[in-house]
């Protein structure tokens, strides 16, 4: 096992990722920007060395500063989080480079799928479904054929893209010209690369993944599915696991086809594939995540399982403690990730906590670094904690989540609370009644905002 990891993020999973380490016995050591030298993972880990100024550029995603701390304290591994540098092959090689572990996939998987259209024909070739669509595409001309031959609406995507970024639909060929360049440029500003590529658009699907975890030794497992489908512009708002979607049979075949293909391309470590299901449950690749996903509770609480020691204990070259190829999923989990942000028009709320309490009792998990006086600061991701409920079944979870809100107190700034309280509350939510295009409905029906 390693002697230090030190954990390259910040906020709830860096600490997420302290915890863990912890409970292995590991030593941890810290980075920190200026503007979180007051942050609980800096408190909590036993060594943290600042990395520069509040900007992201020049701290978090700083792969110079952030080896440099590593060589300094010694440590033998580094644990990426999600966001920042967690999906970026140049900094796994550097790692590899430097003879410091990264708690991973390898560079070339990470490279692989973060290639969205290089991913979805690998995954095709492999065995999974795929929605009709288009290589990187060359002009505007060949756009536009493509797209006659798919069939509008289509969806310009950009091929290196992630977060909504770089993203249009299409519904016509006069639409066509000033939304493929709008996406180019998105594209281009956002991933320097303006590779884009078209996708037949699915007006209301639900957005379905696959939680897998596979180690050094051939084997690779799936730990069922979560549903991801209540969204804003491409943001995830509320996720559970179990789908209401998925039965037992889709479960084993569509599990089985990812363990398949994440064998073919040798994948290993924590990754999660997603798809989207249209109005007649057909399941549709959409595309990889190379990392713990901001979800993974769900996941732990419906399985009882340790994903981010797990990820630990993989990259140190242990083998995975389960026989088969899945565990049972027993109750049901629901997250709602809680964001310093106003809850009708969604603009980003930084500032001081005046006042915090979380709720507790049976079934209830707050992940959070957040604490009475503490800062908001408004140079990074609005997510402050990730409220997760487990129940026996949905009923249960639902109702759990409904008095878990109504007890979570966040005062000084505003949240995403009273929005997630609604959303419990409507009555197509607690039947299972949604796709992705649930909260443009439910704000233009006067729910949301």
């Amino acid at each position: 096992m390693f002697g230090k990891i030190l954990i390259a993020n910040r906020g709830e999973i860096a600490l997420r990722v302290i915890c863990a380490c912890k409970e292995l016995g590991i030593p941890t050591v810290a980075v920190y920007s200026e503007a979180d030298r007051y942050s609980l993972h800096v408190r909590f880990a036993d060594e943290a060395v600042c990395i520069g100024p509040a900007r992201s550029s020049e701290s978090y995603l700083n792969i110079a500063a952030i080896i440099s701390a590593a060589e300094i304290t010694a440590a033998e591994a580094i644990h990426p989080g999600y966001g920042f540098l967690a999906e970026n092959p140049n900094f796994a090689e550097v790692c590899e480079t430097c003879k410091l572990t990264f708690i991973g996939p390898s560079p070339e998987a990470i490279r692989l799928m973060g290639d969205k259209n290089q991913a979805r024909k690998r995954m095709a070739e492999l065995g999974l479904p795929v929605l009709p669509g288009t290589e990187v595409l060359g002009s505007e001309e060949e756009a536009l054929k493509a797209a006659e031959k798919i069939g509008y609406p289509v969806m310009v995507k950009a091929s290196a893209g992630g977060g909504g970024k770089g993203m249009r639909i299409i519904k016509s060929a006069k639409e066509l010209p000033g939304l493929l360049q709008m996406a180019q440029n998105e594209a281009e500003a956002s991933f320097g690369s303006s590779d884009v590529y078209l996708e037949k658009y699915i007006s209301s699907p639900r957005h379905i993944e696959f939680q897998v975890m596979a180690d050094q030794h051939g084997k690779v497992i799936h730990l069922g599915e979560r549903e991801c489908t209540i969204q804003r512009r491409h943001q995830k708002v509320v996720e559970e696991s179990p789908s209401t979607q998925i039965d037992a049979e889709t479960r084993k075949e569509t599990g089985g086809k990812v363990i398949r293909a994440l064998n073919e391309i040798g994948y290993t470590n924590a990754g999660t594939v997603e798809f989207l299901m249209d109005e007649n449950r057909n399941l549709y690749f959409l595309e990889m995540n190379t990392r713990i996903q901001v979800e993974h509770p769900v996941t732990e609480m419906v399985t009882g399982l340790d994903l981010v020691k797990m990820q630990i204990q993989v990259a140190a070259g242990l083998p995975l403690p389960i026989e088969g190829d899945t565990v049972g999923l027993r109750g049901h989990a629901i997250e709602c990730r809680i964001c310093a942000e106003n809850p009708e028009t969604f603009v980003p709320s930084a500032g001081k906590i005046t006042g915090f309490h979380v709720p507790g009792g049976t079934g209830v998990r707050v992940d959070t670094a957040a604490y009475a006086e503490s800062i908001i600061p408004p140079y990074y991701d609005s997510l402050i904690a990730k409220l997760v409920v487990h129940g026996k079944d949905r009923e249960e979870a639902v109702q759990r989540m409904a008095r878990a809100l109504e007890m979570f107190i966040i005062e000084g700034i505003s949240t995403s609370i009273p929005l997630q309280e609604k959303i419990l509350a409507d009555e197509d939510f607690r039947a299972g009644k949604f796709d992705t295009q649930f909260l443009n409905r439910f704000s233009r029906n006067g729910v949301g905002g």
